[in-house]
């Protein structure tokens, strides 16, 4: 399938991937200072935003979809899901990229028994039963969740959400079906024996009060990873760059201009 791709700004190619439920909008508050920086190609992932069709189905056909809409070398950031389709993405096609940054990503979103850094799979259920029987009140409570932690400024998570509803308005709400769909390939997605094969150097960025991936979870991505940078943003959940945006622009650039 095609995928919406703006692109924008001047310099190196950086590609950036959001996360589940959301659209290329939400990188709206870094978008100008990155854009004085690197090219942007800020793509809606498969069934998100203004990417509409028929739902993507298996991981490899949402790395696939999104390869097809990369420049033939780029710097490569994903958030959540999208971080999850990067490290994909990056095995698999290493030759089109030059370095790799996650934000709040896992390589395995499910705990298991050798694999106790992921939720539980009745969780992940009991989320896909509400989202198709009440859709709209299941993606709020999904915004919420991006944003809990403890100590969290009211101010900071009531300007958080607003921003990450902000996004999805931007581009449009994805159907009900595509979210179910990407909910399916995150319960049963494992690429941890893929991690070892990804050469570039790559920055590991996490929140501590992230309440969706756990922060051991990234510990292992970065401990695991060839060429890794760990950096853990303090008061930091789930999504750092909108509510600690100035740490999160530093540890980018620093990584992507050493």
């Amino acid at each position: 399938m095609t995928v919406y791709v703006d692109v924008s700004g001047q310099g190196p190619n950086l590609a950036l991937l959001h996360g589940w439920g959301l659209n290329s909008a939400v990188w709206n508050s870094v978008r100008e200072d990155l854009a004085r920086h690197y090219t942007l190609h800020l793509i809606d992932l498969p069934g998100h935003g203004r990417s509409a069709g028929a739902p993507v189905t298996t991981l490899a056909a949402m790395v696939d979809a999104v390869a097809h809409a990369l420049p033939a070398r780029t710097h490569l950031l994903g958030w959540s899901l999208g971080g999850h389709v990067s490290l994909a993405l990056a095995q698999r096609y290493p030759e089109r990229i030059d370095r790799l940054v996650t934000v709040a990503t896992t390589p395995r979103f499910v705990e298991s028994k050798d694999w106790p850094y992921g939720k539980k799979a009745e969780v992940l259920a009991d989320f896909a039963d509400r989202l198709s029987r009440n859709y709209a009140t299941t993606l709020r409570n999904f915004l919420g969740l991006q944003v809990m932690g403890p100590g969290q400024k009211p101010t900071l998570v009531r300007d958080t959400i607003r921003a990450l509803q902000e996004a999805i308005s931007a581009h449009g709400a994805p159907t009900a079906a595509s979210l179910a769909a990407a909910l399916a390939i995150l319960r049963v997605s494992d690429i941890r024996d893929r991690i070892g094969a990804i050469s570039m150097p790559a920055l590991v960025l996490q929140g501590d009060h992230d309440a969706l991936t756990a922060e051991p979870a990234a510990h292992w991505l970065a401990d695991h990873l060839p060429d890794a940078t760990y950096c853990l943003i303090e008061h930091a959940a789930h999504a750092p760059f909108l509510s600690h945006r100035d740490a999160f622009l530093s540890h980018l650039h620093a990584f992507l201009s050493p």
